[in-house]
């Protein structure tokens, strides 16, 4: 049987987002499992970088992987004005472009894993047998699995049940999968002992370039009610941390401290050292149905009781036992807080949301084509 996979990404490398985290998460442990991994993506940013040092480096990443960054001639990433419009037009160019690549033969008995849509679209029309993990719902996706739905060489993975009933039917092979945690990182970090009433939220404080609800956050802790409590903020970008930071200091709030970005060995020290972990977002539709956080899945290895905004997203979430629910007022923030800093964590089955386990799901989905 053909043990090499073709990671086509439309990310570039190496960046700070979820989606490029996942995405070399899921290639380590890919790798792990006895499978050639090549990684394909654009050269669209300045810092965009095929060198497979940088990228190790950058991700902590010990395998060796093949790592091959195409062209990227588009305007998104260049232009400032008109992103949503021109990122459409860019994608769909550059995959268009990229499929053509996989042209020569040498590919045709390969597998195919992807997040892009256009990829999806183009190599499926090449019959190559081909994973697309979706993560949301759009319009443009919806058309692409019209197009492709019925083809028996495409299998698709839905983070949760929420996203694929966005679909209505989906006639393709699919399976629910959703996103797990690196436990090498946890195992290979000695933590300190954990602080009482130590809360971490770690994240970006931008999502979609909005604000993550962190005023709510931030006037619950500033209150008399949670006085003795720490909340440590972690994340960028750094005109957030600033903007944060003055906040705090006129207002005279001492038990928040926000730190910025760390690195991912700083990041698990972090939470090792915590007692809570804080799952928050915007009210926006792909926050309230279509997330599958990874920061859950970190909090979970590092035993971490969770206070979750009471999203039905949160809700079909792995290991509900540890989760304390609030709704988006400072009032049952503050209760959620104290409860989950009174509650011992529930030892659960990490090897059930590790990146391995999902790793082999699969190369499992791999294997049924």
């Amino acid at each position: 049987m053909n043990k090499v996979i073709n990671y086509i990404s439309y990310q570039s490398f190496p960046a700070e987002t979820a989606n490029s985290l996942q995405t070399i998460s899921n290639i380590k442990y890919l790798k792990k499992n006895d499978y050639e991994v090549r990684l394909f993506f654009p050269l669209r940013e300045k810092n965009s970088s095929d060198d497979i040092k940088t990228i190790q480096n950058y991700y902590y990443l010990n395998q060796k992987i093949t790592v091959e960054g195409m062209k990227h001639p588009y305007p998104f990433g260049k232009i400032k004005y008109f992103n949503k419009l021109l990122f459409h037009i860019s994608h769909y160019l550059w995959a268009k472009s990229t499929a053509r690549k996989f042209n020569d033969s040498k590919y045709k008995n390969d597998f195919f894993l992807t997040r892009s849509d256009w990829i999806l679209f183009f190599l499926a029309k090449k019959n190559y047998k081909i994973i697309f993990e979706c993560h949301q719902y759009s319009k443009v996706r919806k058309y692409v699995f019209n197009k492709v739905g019925s083809k028996n060489n495409v299998k698709i993975i839905f983070l949760n049940e929420f996203i694929k009933k966005e679909f209505n039917e989906v006639h393709t092979e699919n399976i629910l999968l959703p996103s797990a945690v690196d436990l090498e990182i946890f195992s290979a970090s000695k933590g300190d002992m954990k602080i009482s009433k130590k809360i971490s939220f770690i994240g970006n404080l931008l999502r979609f370039g909005k604000e993550r609800s962190l005023d709510t956050v931030i006037n619950a802790f500033s209150s008399p009610e949670l006085q003795d409590y720490q909340l440590n903020i972690v994340g960028g970008p750094d005109s957030e941390v600033m903007k944060i930071k003055k906040q705090l200091l006129e207002n005279n709030i001492s038990n928040i401290k926000v730190t910025g970005r760390l690195n991912r060995k700083e990041i698990v020290q972090e939470l090792l050292s915590a007692s809570v972990g804080l799952l928050i977002n915007s009210p926006d539709k792909h926050s309230k149905y279509f997330t599958s956080p990874l920061k859950y899945f970190e909090y979970l290895a590092a035993s971490l009781c969770v206070v979750a905004v009471d999203f039905p997203s949160h809700r079909v979430l792995p290991n509900q036992e540890n989760i304390f629910y609030f709704e988006n007022n400072e009032d049952s923030l503050i209760k959620a807080v104290k409860e989950a800093c009174n509650s011992d964590f529930k030892e659960i089955d990490l090897e059930e949301i590790s990146l391995d386990n999902r790793a082999k799901k699969i190369i499992e989905l791999f294997k049924s084509f």
